[in-house]
């Protein structure tokens, strides 16, 4: 079912942020980051714009997506879990030998994963391959790619960008985290990373730039994305890296570490004060 409601996408995405503390915290693992801030995007693409049946994962008609930044499976964990392709208890394995749910996410082990991810750069030549499959089927798919602001800086990114221009993937739709850190701090310092709207267009895509926290504004990018011709798109979604846990926030050191008990009870309380007014607000 779609959600068109606001406040209701508002909700789900403040879930999300929810289910990868709790995981990250109860393994003692993880990448809080760029989980956090990629929250509302999938909030809006799993219960907005995707078309895809949790009750059928492997559905030749669904809508693809691939997490290249795959080490931000709890964010894409907790995100399937609030769908319904697996029981929320699931999440407690995070990262445990003996789940599933391991650190990068395996297509093989988790219902509602596309492609196994992890290798960073390597996402987006899957999602290529997969939106060029759809056109030469006719299969009507559209690929969704989520990628990592400083994973852009692998050179596989441009050649997948190439061939997707080329091939005029008009059914691919990239988004980029654009939340401006990396595990060694600011992309601009560690590789340059300047004018990444130019970047792409000169790869002949259609570039949308947004407010990767507002879901109007995402929705309206989704929107004009669905209905370019002729060229593939990619959503600049820029974001908060840590968003919604206020001393994680534009924090480059909260990359991937997991917070001890007395910083998990304070982001825990933060985010369920916000779950609490939305149903005061309700």
């Amino acid at each position: 079912m779609k959600i068109t409601k606001i406040e209701a996408l508002e909700k789900i995405a403040n879930d999300i942020r929810i289910g990868i503390i709790d995981q990250i915290y109860k393994a003692q693992s993880g990448h809080p980051g760029g989980s956090l801030s990629c929250a509302d995007i999938l909030a809006v693409l799993y219960f907005n714009q995707m078309n895809i049946d949790p009750k059928k994962p492997e559905s030749p008609q669904r809508d693809r997506f691939v997490l290249s930044k795959g080490h931000c499976s709890p964010a894409l964990y907790a995100t399937l879990a609030r769908k319904g392709y697996f029981d929320k208890e699931a999440l407690d394995g995070f990262r445990k030998i003996d789940s599933n749910l391991q650190g990068h996410p395996d297509m093989n082990k988790v219902p509602g994963v596309d492609m196994t991810t992890g290798s960073l750069g390597q996402g987006l030549s899957d999602a290529v391959g997969m939106a060029i499959a759809s056109k030469m089927d006719s299969a009507g798919c559209r690929v969704y790619c989520l990628l990592g602001d400083g994973e852009i800086e692998e050179g596989q990114i441009w050649e997948a960008a190439m061939a997707a221009s080329k091939n005029h993937l008009d059914n691919l739709c990239v988004i980029l985290d654009y939340n401006h850190l990396q595990i060694d701090g600011k992309v601009e310092d560690v590789a340059g990373l300047v004018d990444v709207r130019a970047k792409f267009e000169s790869f002949g895509f259609k570039v949308i730039s947004v407010d990767g926290h507002n879901i109007e504004q995402l929705i309206e990018a989704f929107s004009i994305a669905r209905h370019q011709k002729g060229m593939p798109s990619v959503i600049i979604a820029n974001t908060v890296k840590g968003k919604g846990v206020s001393f994680m926030e534009n924090q480059a050191s909260w990359h991937g570490k997991a917070p001890n008990k007395e910083q998990y009870e304070q982001a825990m309380n933060e985010l369920k004060l916000k779950e609490l007014n939305f149903l005061e607000r309700r």
